[in-house]
């Protein structure tokens, strides 16, 4: 008499969610910016609201008008009204990605902590 041989089933769920956690590590879901950006009058040195910035140019030292104020990842975001240090008007000189706006206009927490994106995509671009 012969034993019946017992079917080993695999589960779908474990290779769904196997596959879905392998999409999620390609497409970068949780990626922060090399840099951000926040509206900066230069005369005074103090962020802005970002909607006072549509220049995409550096700012040069002539002109009047406010400016984006590029401050690295571990860099400190100031409140608007407060002085922004520690950054450089410079864009053009960046290597890395850059996220213009966007940021808490009450400050305090670093650059890459606010930038830090969840979901498919994100908000940050390459700039160099």
């Amino acid at each position: 008499m012969t034993t019946p041989t017992r079917r080993r089933m695999r589960s779908t769920s474990i290779s769904l969610g196997i596959t879905a956690l392998m999409a999620s590590s390609l497409t970068g879901c949780s990626s922060s910016a090399d840099y951000a950006a926040v509206c900066v009058d230069p005369e005074t040195q103090e962020r802005v609201d970002d909607d006072q910035c549509d220049d995409d140019s550096d700012y040069n030292g002539v002109g009047g008008g406010f400016f984006w104020y590029y401050l690295g990842a571990s860099s400190r975001i100031p409140a608007i009204g407060q002085p922004a240090t520690g950054g450089t008007f410079r864009g053009s000189t960046l290597n890395g990605s850059v996220q213009r706006g966007g940021l808490p206009t009450t400050g305090g927490s670093t650059v890459k902590s606010a930038t830090t994106k969840g979901g498919f995509g994100g908000s940050s671009r390459g700039f160099g």
